[in-house]
Parts: C-alpha cells; sequence; structure tokens
C-alpha cells in the first residue's frame, strides 16, 4: 500500500475535459469509469486517468494530471486552492 500524499501527472492537456470541453477539476475512480465507458474520456487520456486512478486505488490520497505548458503549473497545482489540472481522489 502507497502511502504517498500525491502523485502529479505533467502531461500536454489541461486535464480531463468533459464533452464540451471544459476542464473537469476533480473526479472520483468511480467518475473516471463512468467519463471512460460513456466515450467522455478516450484515446491517450485513457492511460493517463488509469495511472491516476491506479495510484489512489493503491493508498496516494490525490493524484493530478495538470498541464505542463502552463506555466508554473506544478506551483499552481500544489499551492492555490483552483489548482490548473484535474484532481483525482477517492470518494
Amino acid at each position: 500500500m502507497l502511502q504517498a500524499e500525491k502523485v502529479i501527472f505533467m502531461t500536454n492537456t489541461p486535464g480531463v475535459l468533459d464533452k464540451q470541453m471544459q476542464l473537469l477539476t476533480g473526479l472520483t475512480p468511480r467518475q473516471v469509469d463512468e467519463l471512460v465507458e460513456d466515450g467522455t474520456i478516450s484515446g491517450g487520456m485513457i492511460p493517463k486517468v488509469g495511472y491516476a486512478v491506479d495510484a489512489v486505488n493503491s493508498g496516494v490520497k490525490t493524484a493530478h494530471i495538470i498541464d505542463g505548458r502552463v506555466e508554473h503549473a506544478l506551483l499552481l497545482e500544489v499551492l492555490t486552492p483552483e489548482g490548473v489540472g484535474t484532481l483525482i481522489k477517492r470518494a
């Protein structure tokens, strides 16, 4: 069982987007599964969210998928309440 506080995945996308291309800022593993099933999450985003969900299910408190193209993305995600990507955590 992992006991890390958080894991951060930096990528070249804003995070998980809904069907209207709006950023989803917070998800649970169950919600991720539903979004994969209905096709909202597809293509190259499937492995990213899969790794994030695996981390959370293995004991990491939160997994973050953030856009590495955004200046200071890591600081914004970790040090601001809004963040800049998608946070996945257990319900």
